[in-house]
């Protein structure tokens, strides 16, 4: 059984956690192991961004998914994913906020974000940070060659255009497909890419 990590941080963005996290509850990610962590900034911005609380957002895929979704509190550091002997199939944080990036590349865990996401570098699972924030300073930029040089994969949330959403969620879509693409998990999402003269050859 897979057995995948979401988290989601107060970087603007949480609807890229939210459908990655849908994604993954797909009919075809049956029997998969879901766990969740929302920061406290998380929880406010998705609140403030989708007009819904998080719990209502888990308590709708679980009742029309029909997939069991864990979800640990941002402060617990005692929590199974705190441990490299609870192992990952795949970790991804997203947004990922600046801070949470500086915490990572410092080696400093404050929260069980930060500590999930030291436990996938030091014991090499698959780690994706989709950072959201620009511009970028300098101090950001390092923080990021950093995790990369540690073995992350850095995927800022820049979705792109070539497979032409019509709306909102398509976009998000696009580029919640990339993350699973990057995480070797089954994905209901993928559109190939068959060459530009082809409508139907888009990929995200």
């Amino acid at each position: 059984m897979a057995r995948y990590l979401v988290c989601i941080t107060g970087a603007s963005g949480a609807i890229y956690g939210l459908r990655l996290l849908g994604a993954l509850c797909a009919p075809e990610a049956e029997g998969r192991e879901l766990h969740l962590v929302a920061s406290t900034w998380g929880e406010h911005v998705i609140r403030e961004e989708t007009g819904r609380p998080l719990e209502a957002w888990i308590e709708e895929l679980r009742e029309r998914r029909g997939t069991r979704i864990t979800r640990h509190a941002a402060g617990d550091l005692g929590a199974p994913i705190a441990s490299g002997s609870f192992r990952l199939d795949g970790a991804v944080i997203a947004p990922c906020s600046m801070a949470t990036i500086g915490a990572l590349a410092a080696g400093a865990a404050t929260n069980l974000v930060h500590r999930a996401g030291s436990v996938a570098l030091k014991e090499g699972w698959p780690l994706v940070l989709a950072p959201r924030e620009s511009p970028l300073s300098l101090i950001d930029l390092r923080n990021l060659a950093t995790l990369a040089e540690a073995g992350a994969a850095i995927m800022p949330a820049c979705p792109g255009f070539y497979h032409r959403p019509r709306t909102i969620e398509e976009l998000v879509d696009g580029f919640v497909a990339r993350i699973l693409d990057r995480l070797g998990a089954a994905n209901p999402l993928a559109r190939p890419w068959l060459g530009p003269a082809n409508d139907q050859g888009v990929s995200p």
